[in-house]
Order: structure tokens, then sequence, then C-alpha cells
């Protein structure tokens, strides 16, 4: 796999304002259920996404491995894993020099 296909996933994932808006919710709140994230995006961010709609970008964000997921009992909760972020840190630094 070459450096121009690497991290798709990554990619598609943050390219969704609904996704950063997830996470941002999951940095302020780790360890969320669904309806705890459905909740937040209403009322903080008027996003009136279905369950489904947001259960599905959770699964692109699982997919990516930005979020991990643990059960107890018949909850589900969510977590922020800001690990693979680093590959575009690596791949265009920050603390480069600027001609």
């Amino acid at each position: 796999m070459g450096l121009v296909d690497a991290d798709p996933d990554l990619f598609k994932a943050i390219g969704d304002a609904t996704r950063r808006i997830i996470l941002d919710e999951l940095i302020d709140n780790d360890g969320q259920t669904l309806f705890e994230i459905c909740s937040r995006l209403t009322m903080k961010h008027g996003l009136a996404s279905s369950r489904q709609a947001i259960s599905q970008h959770l699964a692109v964000l699982e997919q990516a491995g930005l979020v991990h997921t643990r059960r107890q009992g018949r909850y589900k909760f969510h977590y922020i894993d800001t690990i693979p972020l680093r590959s575009i840190i690596e791949r265009w630094p920050i603390d480069r020099e600027v001609p």
C-alpha cells in the first residue's frame, strides 16, 4: 500500500461534519451510550439525526479505529481513540520549518 492509499477509512471518517461533532462530544465526555450521544447532538448542536444514522456514523468511526466500544449489561459505551490521528501528523508534520 502506497502513501496515497494510506488510511482511507480515517480520512473518510473525519471528512464528515457529524462524525467530527461526535468525536468532539466523546472528547468532552468519553464513554457515552448511543442514547447519550444522540441527546447531546440534538440538544447542543441541533442535529436531529435518527438513532440509526448516528449508529452508522459510529460504525464508520469504529472502522477507522477512532471509536472503540465496550458492552456492559444491555448498554454499549463508546470511547474515543485518537491514536489513529497520529498517522496524519506523521504524514504532514506540524513542527516542520516553514520556508
